[in-house]
């Protein structure tokens, strides 16, 4: 299973144009499913960037998770506060082989780029996105171009009291 667990502006944007979360509620807000959903995961597959923006909150936000950086620059791991971390590289197929190659099985997929790359790839199982009740206008966005549509068979919407509104969607084939 390759999943994705993400948090949104309405208007689509999972980050300010210059990386910044200001926008999302302060550590995520109230409980939405998240802890259940990391609890499931075998791995979790992020880009470069978005390491280099989690390096950068109070405490390391994946616990003991294994956590795969994708790069093909030289990574400094000496950072990372008490994570599992590696570094990887190639297409997402590639990726994915391997990971499953060592038993992991259900990915998180996160960071705008490399959620973009594994869906053009046609590997994302599952998206779970948890929009906050704020647009900015501008920012990166969750989605770019694709070279086909994807189609999406809606699970479930769950809305929570702050205002974040849950939608769980799996990815038709």
């Amino acid at each position: 299973m390759i999943s994705v667990f993400v948090g949104t502006s309405v208007d689509g944007f999972i980050a300010r144009p210059n990386g910044e979360l200001d926008f999302l509620p302060p550590g995520g807000g109230e409980p939405h499913g998240y802890d259940e959903f990391i609890a499931s995961v075998d791995a979790l597959v992020i880009g470069r960037n978005t390491f280099e923006t989690v390096l950068a909150f109070p405490a390391w936000p994946y616990g003991d998770k294994r956590v795969v950086v994708l790069t093909s620059r030289p990574l400094d791991l000496s950072a990372v506060r008490g994570g599992k971390v590696e570094q990887m590289s190639g297409p997402p197929s590639d990726i994915v082989a391997q990971l499953a190659a060592t038993g992991a099985h259900h990915l998180y997929i996160d960071g705008g780029i490399t959620v973009q790359r594994f869906l053009r790839a046609g590997l994302v199982q599952r998206l779970v996105i948890t929009r906050v009740p704020v647009l900015i206008g501008d920012g990166i966005p969750l989605f770019g171009a694709l070279p086909r549509d994807v189609r999406l068979h809606h699970v479930a919407t769950q809305h929570y009291p702050s205002g974040l509104l849950k939608s769980e969607y799996d990815v038709v084939s």
